[in-house]
């Protein structure tokens, strides 16, 4: 295909229903198999990234079987991984290579994870160094700082507080939080310097207490997690939609009359940039939200134009973005419809 041809539309108004979550879709499946008992979970994103994380699973010794498309059983290896010895490939995924990385340092096996040539240019330095603040045994196979890794047995029996960088990928956070609780004794974080997407934290967070592990944290510096915790399945678990995808689809609603109305999240969601659809509305267009699905359509049903007919138009905006940076240049486009008021 030489060029993809988009012609114009007079309107935009349907439903759709989200992918899951590719960020909730892979911590649930690390959590469920870490966990004990059996986690069914329902609605699960297939992609390149899930894909990696399932087969690492299995080749670590959890048992996991698929019903339907999206739904998928987990037996939880109750924190240790049945098979110590295993060679993971992970593509490109690093949703699941850096969490993995976290929970097999402190599984007492010996485990090689790679992935594809962009994988090993990625920088996994600082959590590296975060784990090996507690004993972990982790070493580089090629160049300082980055993948390939090799992880071998390791006593993690120090107490001391782990400290990591915050500016520079929540994910390496999400990791540690994740593992730590493998350890059985109480963990503390220290966040060094501003902690960047706070709301992916979140996530983790929201996600652990499901499982039945809750974290204490002071403000967005210091995380401890309790001694003697475990993750227990909470039986049947349902992957929200994702809320980065659903931004394009409020868009078009709100600037293409509507009613759009997305499913998968809604008013009890976990996702930070469900505060898109708050952004629009507080602009102008009209936002309606159930626990499952949120709407978006132009007052009075108007596709809204760049010269406002009807007088209809978007308020202007100045706004910092960046607890929701994945969705900032979606509203970025909808800011050409608004107008701004002069006295």
């Amino acid at each position: 295909m030489q060029f993809l041809d988009l012609p114009p539309v007079t309107r935009a108004q349907g439903l759709v229903n989200l992918p899951g979550s590719k960020s909730i879709s892979n911590r649930t499946l690390l959590l469920a198999a870490l966990g004990d008992g059996v986690t069914e979970i329902h609605d699960l994103l297939r992609s390149d990234d899930t894909e990696h994380m399932l087969n690492a699973l299995r080749a670590l010794g959890v048992g996991i079987t698929q019903s339907g498309e999206t739904n998928f059983q987990v037996i939880g290896a109750n924190g240790k991984f049945p098979n110590k010895e295993a060679d993971l490939f992970l593509g490109n995924a690093g949703t699941a290579f850096r969490p993995l990385v976290a929970a097999l340092a402190l599984s007492g096996g010996t485990y090689k994870l790679h992935g594809v040539s962009r994988m090993h240019e990625r920088p996994i330095g600082d959590l590296v160094d975060a784990l090996r603040q507690i004993g972990a045994e982790i070493n580089y196979l090629g160049n300082e700082g980055f993948p390939p890794l090799l992880i071998e047995p390791a006593r993690i029996d120090r107490s001391d507080k782990i400290r990591i960088r915050g500016d520079v990928s929540s994910q390496f956070l999400t990791a540690l939080l994740m593992a730590l609780p493998l350890r059985g004794v109480e963990s503390e974080i220290e966040v060094v310097g501003e902690l960047i997407s706070k709301p992916y934290i979140e996530i983790t967070l929201k996600l652990m207490a499901k499982f039945g592990v809750n974290i204490s944290r002071e403000g967005w510096e210091k995380f401890t997690v309790p001694a003697e915790t475990r993750y227990i399945s909470p039986g049947k678990i349902f992957v929200e939609g994702d809320a980065s995808s659903a931004s394009y689809f409020l868009a078009a609603g709100a600037l293409g009359g509507g009613v759009v109305r997305v499913q998968g999240i809604g008013t009890h969601s976990i996702q930070g940039d469900v505060a898109f659809a708050d952004a629009l509305g507080e602009i102008g267009v009209k936002i309606t939200k159930s626990e499952n699905w949120i709407e978006a359509s132009a007052p009075n049903g108007l596709q809204l134009k760049a010269s406002a007919p009807n007088g209809l138009q978007l308020k202007a905006f100045d706004r910092d973005f960046n607890h929701i940076p994945d969705a900032a240049m979606t509203l970025a486009v909808v800011a050409l419809f608004a107008m701004v008021h002069r006295a």
